[in-house]
């Protein structure tokens, strides 16, 4: 059902189902791009100590199943991913600049899993490159 979490003031289980899509919908989370978006989603999470409980890329959208502190926010940690993978990709990869004005659409999908069905949405994410 998940591990209750705490801050200070807060006991939480909030996990989400995250997903976002590059500009376009362009189909280029692959390779070296792909590799390296999730390292950098790894490191983001772990600063903020929000766990991720299951990744998978494919090359048009990122699906992201992570439990976040409500008092921190969804939104914040979502910002702060985005903005952060696109400044760096679009850096280290330059085909990123002559393809898209910006890495990713302003908009995402965002869904509380739940408890009982947190499970059901880890294998979903998990099950992605099999569909």
């Amino acid at each position: 059902m998940g591990e209750v979490r705490s801050n200070k003031t807060v006991v939480y289980r909030c996990s989400y189902h995250v997903v976002w899509c590059p500009k376009y919908r362009r189909p280029v989370l692959t390779g070296a791009v792909e590799d390296r978006l999730k390292q950098i989603i790894h490191e983001v999470c772990a600063e903020r100590d929000a766990p991720i409980e299951a990744i998978e890329t494919m090359p048009d959208h990122v699906n992201l199943l992570v439990v976040c502190d409500p008092q921190y926010g969804i939104h914040r940690l979502v910002k702060q991913i985005k903005g952060r993978s696109s400044r760096l990709l679009r850096q280290e990869f330059p085909h990123l600049k002559s393809r898209l004005p910006t890495l990713w659409t302003n908009s995402y999908f965002v869904a509380t899993t739940g408890g009982a069905t947190s499970e059901v949405a880890k294998r979903y994410v998990e099950n992605q490159r099999n569909v």
